[in-house]
């Protein structure tokens, strides 16, 4: 009994929070987008209906949104696995302690300044007279400018730490003697990392990988700052969450849904199962 009793004084609090806070606030959330905008008061009244759903796919713009927000997501999670498996490579098999130090500051480095601070960082470095044309002048080359390209940099350059960081642990713990059986075998550096690195180290990608993409996601700011005329699924809930509250509700079920449909695919893999 008093087993049972601290139990549930431990469990409570985090509990309260998961059932009462967050699960609560997602279906309230859910119930909003099937409310109803009255068009001339622009009043929200509770209702049923399915229009603000059917927007999503009839309205060109929010469709389009979507599409173009899910594969800013998927292109940020690709550039950011390309980036950490050498990478991750290098500094545990090759770097030295003190190099790799150097790196493992460097790749962390993001983290310790705050989100707005890192945005601007990125907008000053690709504005027309910033590092990025200053450095390619020479060449006479010009940087992207604020276009989805300057979104999908932004966005690796704030999540890389949470791939690069799991990649590099999982490669750390490979033993040694595998990539010298590998050698023994006749297998050259780039196969030795397709059949042998990547297969051992698939649940720290697809770990870092589910940061990654729901983070990239739910971001509408760096939009905002470097996109240009770029919009993600964020800046039109943004924009609506006043106007019209329960078209931003029903859009907020799509990154939502993508999440669910990537998590559900991960988990096929049998990955989740090994981390």
């Amino acid at each position: 009994m008093k087993r049972r009793a601290r139990l549930a004084g431990l469990l409570a609090l985090p509990m309260t929070w998961l059932i009462g806070v967050y699960i609560l606030s997602l279906v309230l959330l859910l119930a909003t987008a099937f409310w109803v905008t009255d068009p001339f008061t622009s009043k929200v009244k509770p209702g049923f209906t399915l229009r603000n759903f059917e927007q999503l796919f009839v309205n060109p713009a929010y469709f389009n949104t979507a599409g173009r927000t899910l594969g800013i997501a998927l292109a940020v999670t690709v550039v950011s696995i390309l980036l950490s498996v050498p990478l991750g490579l290098f500094m545990a098999k090759v770097a030295s302690p003190w190099l790799r130090g150097v790196l493992a500051a460097a790749i962390t480095l993001p983290l310790w300044a705050g989100y707005l601070v890192k945005v601007l960082a990125m907008r000053i470095t690709f504005t027309q007279e910033g590092f990025f044309n200053w450095a390619l002048a020479p060449l006479g080359i010009s940087g992207p400018g604020f276009n989805m390209v300057t979104v999908v940099l932004t966005l690796t350059y704030l999540w890389l730490p949470y791939m690069a960081v799991p990649v590099f642990t999982a490669i750390r713990q490979l033993p040694p003697n595998l990539f010298d059986a590998a050698s023994d075998l006749g297998a050259g550096s780039w196969r030795t990392i397709r059949t042998v690195v990547l297969p051992l180290i698939k649940p720290a990608i697809i770990a870092g990988s589910v940061f990654t993409f729901s983070l990239s996601l739910g971001d509408y700011l760096v939009a905002k700052f470097v996109g240009g005329s770029t919009q993600m699924i964020g800046s039109i809930i943004a924009s609506n969450i006043n106007l019209n509250p329960p078209i931003a509700a029903a859009f907020s079920v799509v990154p939502i849904v993508f999440v669910v449909v990537y998590l559900l695919g991960v988990q096929r893999t049998g990955a989740l199962e090994r981390m």
